[in-house]
């Protein structure tokens, strides 16, 4: 209860009401912030977040369904520019992963040459586990069977991931395992560019 409170409360019957009314007011505003600083902590920052590779599907694609979302009104976390492969996600991408409801992974074929795209995978999946998030893995002119197998590119990728960090490195192993999970969940195959136009149809 605030000093003027207190003073208002040493008079009469009269500033006896002032001060209970004068209190309740302040309890219920505290309330009021209580509430909307929980729902601030717990609402999703992003009704969608887009894990993709920039060189592949940004112009196309990726691209035509972030402006599609747009127009929907949905607010979409879209962001690789100025990432370079080897740098670390950013807490601004962490929370933006664990903030969206929706988590839309396009798996196109230069995908797994990109440690942070692989890396931005485990922490979707792991997310997925904690909050149970929708996530909805978009497979590009790349068949499920390639993610999940890790073939053509994806064995090539992977290799090359193996070559730089080592042969039995549990970082690989770890991108491996997120790559046949997000194989495994119900998604979309768009095999050639006239799907993405049918898609949007």
């Amino acid at each position: 209860m605030s000093d003027l409170v207190n003073q208002e409360c040493c008079g009469g019957k009269a500033s006896d009401l002032v001060c209970v009314v004068k209190a309740w007011q302040q309890q219920e505003y505290e309330v009021i912030q209580k509430i909307v600083e929980i729902l601030t902590e717990r609402l999703p920052s992003y009704d969608v977040f887009l894990s993709f590779i920039g060189k592949d599907t940004r112009y196309s694609f990726t691209g035509f369904l972030h402006n599609a979302l747009d127009k929907e009104g949905f607010k979409t976390f879209m962001n690789d520019e100025g990432l370079k492969d080897g740098d670390q996600i950013t807490p601004s991408i962490i929370k933006a992963i664990e903030g969206s409801k929706f988590l839309i992974i396009v798996l196109s074929e230069n995908y797994a040459y990109s440690s942070l795209s692989l890396d931005q995978l485990v922490r979707i999946l792991d997310s997925r586990k904690k909050k149970n998030q929708l996530v909805w893995p978009i497979f590009y002119q790349v068949e499920p069977t390639v993610v999940r197998h890790q073939k053509s590119s994806y064995c090539k990728a992977m290799k090359a991931h193996e070559y730089r960090l080592g042969e039995g490195s549990k970082k690989v192993e770890e991108w491996r395992s997120a790559l046949k999970q997000v194989a495994n969940l119900k998604g979309r195959f768009l095999k050639t560019s006239w799907d993405v136009v049918l898609y949007f149809g």
